[in-house]
């Protein structure tokens, strides 16, 4: 089947996958390690289910009515004020282990309402189409009443009760007389929700530094905080124009590999610690993580560096905290190589 939330005639499983023309098919579905996993007890297999709603949003929903679906199809669920409809991205016992590292109980997940129709479904497209001109308007009311914040994006539900609209802003705003124009304007109740940086980054999309498209755009939906101390513990320049994104932000990619470095940096010395020798103090100039060697150079010769492994500063600081300076780093490595 083709992308029923955009209209798409493309044919790809679980949505047309195009973020430059599709904001609810932007994001590439969970990897289901588990979906070869069977049980012998109907009872005990997961009736839950994952949508997927505009911008990567989601929610878990209880399939109790044995509805009958496949990844990518709409489903019907209910909303304090009306229905929405949301594109089921994840089904089976994956979903157990999302549950628990979420910390969401099953006694506080809704259940599905029923598989939308065809009144359903041009509802929900007529809705999707007054976003674009929703969001232009709301930009234009902001803009006459002076608030400092920003209208990132709209999304409106299925039955076109309710509109969320999406603002980004740096401090807190007074948005009372706004939602009092929209709810005049376009007769549905509105819902204000603060993004940040990497969420506006995310729904507006884009090609990064390495030439792919942004991460949070494509496939990450678990943003987290990127600290500076990711980028000095894997020796990186500390340049804001290569390690900050489109965001503005420290990019999420600091943050994939930091784990292997940590467990690295867990067998060199804490700190860089100079060496005490008989020509003199030996300071770091240098260290390779993954090979575990240091460059280590002469306080009076600079230029001259002298690679070690990270064995042999071991034995040289403990020579040193014994008291003992008497002896040149060479000769540990000669030592080594006989």
């Amino acid at each position: 089947m083709g992308c029923v939330s955009c209209k798409s005639s493309k044919s790809s499983k679980g949505g047309c996958k195009n973020s430059d023309t599709c904001s609810r098919c932007n994001k590439f579905s969970v990897f289901d390690w588990l979906n070869n996993l069977t049980t012998s007890n109907v009872t005990n297999q997961c009736s839950i289910i994952e949508l997927s709603f505009k911008n990567g949003r989601k929610k878990y929903y209880d399939n109790a009515n044995n509805l009958s679906f496949k990844i990518g199809d709409p489903i019907v669920v209910g909303c304090d004020v009306g229905y929405d409809i949301g594109m089921v991205s994840l089904t089976g016992e994956l979903i157990r282990l999302q549950l628990r590292r979420k910390q969401i109980k099953k006694d506080n997940i809704s259940a599905v309402l029923r598989i939308p129709t065809q009144i359903d479904l041009d509802k929900w497209h007529q809705a999707i189409s007054l976003e674009k001109s929703t969001m232009l308007y709301a930009r234009e009311v902001v803009k006459d009443l002076k608030l400092k914040m920003k209208i990132t994006d709209v999304e409106f539900q299925a039955d076109g009760k309710r509109a969320i609209f999406y603002y980004l802003a740096d401090s807190r705003v007074d948005f009372r007389e706004l939602i009092k124009i929209l709810a005049i304007k376009f007769n549905i109740k509105i819902l204000m929700k603060q993004i940040g940086a990497r969420q506006e980054a995310g729904m507006v999309g884009g090609i990064g530094s390495c030439g792919r498209e942004l991460c949070c755009a494509s496939w990450l939906h678990d943003i987290r905080s990127v600290s500076i101390s990711a980028a000095r513990y894997q020796k990186l320049s500390l340049n804001p124009q290569k390690i900050t994104g489109q965001c503005g932000k420290l990019k999420c990619c600091l943050n994939y590999e930091l784990d292997n470095y940590m467990e690295s940096l867990k067998d060199f010395p804490k700190n860089k610690t100079s060496i005490k020798t008989k020509r003199g103090v030996a300071v770091v100039q240098k260290i390779d993580i993954f090979k575990k060697v240091i460059w280590y150079s002469y306080a009076n010769d600079g230029s001259d560096w002298i690679q070690v492994n990270v064995d042999v500063v071991k034995k040289m600081l403990s020579l040193n905290q014994s008291g003992d300076s008497n002896f040149l780093i060479e000769d540990f490595i000669s030592k080594n190589n006989n």
